[in-house]
Parts: C-alpha cells; sequence; structure tokens
C-alpha cells in the first residue's frame, strides 16, 4: 500500500482580455478496485467561476465551470490524496477466457465500447499485419503479452516528436512518442485482434526511492488496460503493470475521453501555459 498526495496546477495567462469560457477538468482520482481517493479538491481562479461536478459516460469525475466576467488568466489547481493498493497476483490460466469465449456475444456486448477503433487508436495497416500473427497464441492473454513485448521492442518514448493529436499510425510511422502515443498503438493492436482495450489517464510517482514526505515533480501520465476475463493494467512507457506509484484519474476509448483540461473562450489571442504536478509519497 501507498498513500501518495497529488497537486496539479495548470494556468493559462492571456494575450487580451477573454469575455467567456467554458471548460471542463478530468483532474480528480477515482475509487475503484486498486485505490481509495481521501480527499480531493478543485480551485478555479479568478473567483467569478461557476463551478458543478458530475460523472461522465466512462465513469470520470468531471469538473465543469464558466467564467462569464472578462478575465486575462486560467487557473486549475487540483489537489488530492490517494491510497494505492495494486496486488500483483499470478495469472491462473484457468482464470483467462479463451479466443472463442472472448469471442462470445456476451462479452462483445459488454465490451462493445472497447473493441472498435477509434480516431486516435487505430494503429494503420502495418501493425495490424505484423501483430495479427498473435492471434495463433493458445489465449488472448498471452496475445496481449506479445502485443506489449512487440512495443517494447519497436517504439521508443521520446519527447517532442508527436502532439497531443497525434493518432497511432503516426506514432508508429515516427517509431517514438510519449506515454500517450504508446498507449494508444498498444491499444489499437490489441484492438486488431479482437481484445478489448482502453486508455488510462492519471499520474505516476516518478521516483519509488524517495523518502515519506519529500515532494518530487511528477507527471501527468497514460497507460492502457486489456480485458481477457478480468482488467489487466500495462504500463508501456515503463515495461510494467501498473504499481502502487500509478493513480487513475479517467478511463476511456483514447485520449479524447480523459483529457485533464479542455473549453472554448471568446475573446483573448495567445496564452501561455504553465502545468505542474508535484507528488508527495505520505505513508
Amino acid at each position: 500500500m501507498t498513500r501518495l498526495r497529488i497537486r496539479h496546477r495548470t494556468r493559462y495567462d492571456y494575450d487580451g482580455r477573454v469575455s467567456l469560457s467554458y471548460n471542463e477538468a478530468r483532474m480528480s482520482p477515482l475509487t475503484d478496485n486498486h485505490q481509495v481517493v481521501l480527499e480531493s479538491n478543485i480551485k478555479v481562479s479568478p473567483h467569478i467561476a461557476v463551478v458543478s461536478n458530475y460523472r461522465d459516460y466512462w465513469g470520470a469525475r468531471v469538473t465543469a465551470f464558466d467564467l462569464s466576467g472578462a478575465h486575462d488568466y486560467l487557473e486549475v489547481d487540483a489537489t488530492a490524496t490517494v491510497e494505492v493498493h495494486r496486488v500483483e497476483r499470478a495469472v491462473v490460466p484457468e482464470e483467462t477466457l479463451s479466443w472463442e469465449e472472448l469471442a462470445a456475444e456476451d462479452i462483445v456486448d459488454a465490451q462493445a465500447d472497447y473493441l472498435p477503433q477509434s480516431r486516435l487508436s487505430d494503429p494503420g495497416p502495418d501493425v495490424r499485419k505484423m501483430v495479427s500473427g498473435f492471434r495463433d497464441l493458445p489465449t488472448p492473454h498471452e496475445a496481449a503479452h506479445a502485443v506489449m513485448q512487440f512495443l517494447r521492442e519497436n517504439m521508443e518514448y521520446v519527447p517532442g516528436v508527436t502532439g497531443v493529436h497525434t493518432n497511432a499510425e503516426g506514432a508508429w510511422q515516427e517509431r517514438r512518442g510519449v506515454c500517450q502515443d504508446l498507449a494508444h498503438v498498444g491499444i489499437g493492436a490489441l484492438r486488431s485482434l479482437g481484445i478489448p482495450a482502453r486508455y488510462v489517464s492519471g499520474y505516476i510517482h516518478p521516483s519509488p526511492d524517495a523518502g515519506i514526505g519529500e515532494e518530487v515533480v511528477g507527471q501527468s501520465h497514460a497507460w492502457l488496460e486489456w480485458f481477457d476475463g478480468e482488467w489487466r493494467s500495462w504500463d508501456p512507457t515503463n515495461h510494467k503493470a501498473a504499481s502502487d506509484m500509478h493513480v487513475s484519474v479517467a478511463r476511456g476509448r483514447d485520449y479524447r475521453d480523459v483529457t485533464p483540461l479542455k473549453g472554448i473562450q471568446t475573446g483573448g489571442r495567445h496564452s501561455a501555459l504553465t502545468v505542474s504536478v508535484m507528488v508527495t509519497r505520505v505513508a
């Protein structure tokens, strides 16, 4: 078990007054089978913001806010304390589905959101062809791990090569990208085999050896999950299952479903963006 305190601040400074803006933040961690949110809060500035909260279709906690008066900056300050207890256990072959069971009508219906390719997940014909042979492995579980090994051997984590709108095929052509790109390529490859897969956004504590109470520069992060009878996590950037250092915030088909902060505005011109994520292990 690990208890992490996270502070995620995002600030836009506008070159010109914005008269109106509508925004959504998905920056509040989830309580699920692997973690418990002990406290969570989002502060929006300027204080003219009208704030509401709801759960979206995918189960994420969304903070929606409108600023209907003139403003020249926007700051969202999200804090949370989360207790993470991911239990690593051996996978017993009898507990995973066969290819035939995974293709059963009830499973396909239950996982219908996570089987079709999305605009960002389709990896293109090259990847689909290269991983198609994994369909001959005895189980979907083994095929999923083969896909993760394929990613490890063929793609490299390199910031600055891609952007937030780069799709899986574009990232594959570069053979490089960030966590978002590696997750998209992995999801697309899994879906091409008929294995349900979804995108996970969250945070990661990058320094497992940091002491209790030591604040470090953390990261917004992305990884994936596939379904083979259970949902199983994998972090393609770090080549391992998600650990107690991973905090989940939202799940969806791809990045567009879980964008941490998005909105529209009237007025204003260019803006300077400042983002910081600080993480402290408190237990």
